[in-house]
């Protein structure tokens, strides 16, 4: 990835490792590596140690029978994980096997699943769920608490996606793709409670899906349709739009050395005639830095 005679990042995205992903999405990185998944294959996949190209396969961590949205890393349990899965949200153990929270999505109907949902920086999980045929208003935002405890937060959404958090944890930003709109909600730091809304920015065309925070407050989205990710200042506005050389990006992250390259996920599901690039990931560089990926942090064993 190449910079400018002026220091400044080239924003060209470069194609990471071989791997064409069905619904790349939920993207972080975690202990120095990308750790993201293959949402319909049921994969938690991760950047191989011992690859600096970037041109092997993904390893694969876990294999669900269900679709797998999004995970967060546990904190004190090495291996773990808490992950939007099928209908609901479970402990991933290090063995590969799982402890389910609840299965709130398990009779809904129209039949839905988890989608994408990271980690709060107080150390809570967050994730929603959408139909599968995406029915308008059919999905859910869930938070699982520090004990374990969860909770359906909001309604009334079609496809969630993000979510992401300021710095303090005080505000989340929620993707709803489905009708083009990135929403932030207040959020009392101590509970989890959520308050009234604000439209961040409505997209004229193309859906936002996966966000990352930069460290300036700035927000990166992955615009599903248009092969592009957008960065917007903290106001609002957008100021980039960067090309990505598939159709439909789907996840972002801000990760690397140094906090400063931008991995984007893309997908190939739903393509009548995909392209050798749709299914990539793709990585470019970035002027303000991410902030490392929160873990979940249960108050006695996950």
């Amino acid at each position: 990835m190449s910079a400018g005679t002026s220091g400044t990042p080239a924003y060209a995205p470069v194609v990471c490792w071989s791997d064409r992903l069905e619904l790349g999405e939920g993207i972080r990185w975690v202990d120095g590596r990308i750790v993201l998944t293959d949402i319909l294959t049921g994969r938690l996949l991760a950047a191989p140690p011992g690859d600096p190209d970037r041109t092997g396969p993904l390893d694969v961590l876990a294999h669900l029978p269900v679709p797998l949205g999004a995970v967060a890393p546990v904190e004190g349990g090495p291996g773990s994980w808490i992950a939007a899965a099928g209908t609901g949200v479970c402990l991933l153990e290090a063995d590969g096997t799982t402890r389910w929270h609840g299965r709130p999505e398990e009779n809904a109907s129209p039949a839905a699943r988890m989608n994408d949902g990271v980690a709060d920086p107080q150390g809570r999980f967050w994730a929603g769920s959408m139909a599968y045929d995406a029915v308008d208003g059919a999905g859910s935002l869930y938070r699982l608490d520090r004990d374990g405890t969860l909770t359906r937060v909001l309604t009334g959404v079609t496809v969630p996606n993000g979510p992401a958090f300021s710095a303090d944890g005080t505000l989340l930003f929620l993707a709803d793709s489905a009708r083009g709109v990135i929403r932030t909600y207040p959020v009392d730091p101590a509970t989890g409670d959520l308050g009234e809304p604000s439209v961040f920015t409505t997209l004229d065309a193309g859906s936002p899906d996966g966000l990352a925070v930069d460290q300036e407050g700035g927000l990166w989205t992955a615009v599903w349709g248009r092969g592009a990710v957008h960065h917007y200042r903290p106001d609002g506005t957008l100021d980039r739009v960067v090309p990505v050389p598939a159709a439909q990006p789907a996840g972002v992250c801000l990760g690397g050395h140094d906090g400063r390259t931008l991995y984007v996920t893309t997908a190939r599901t739903g393509l009548t005639h995909p392209t050798p690039l749709d299914g990539a990931v793709f990585a470019l560089r970035v002027e303000a830095p991410g902030r490392p990926t929160p873990p979940y942090r249960p108050t006695s064993a996950a």
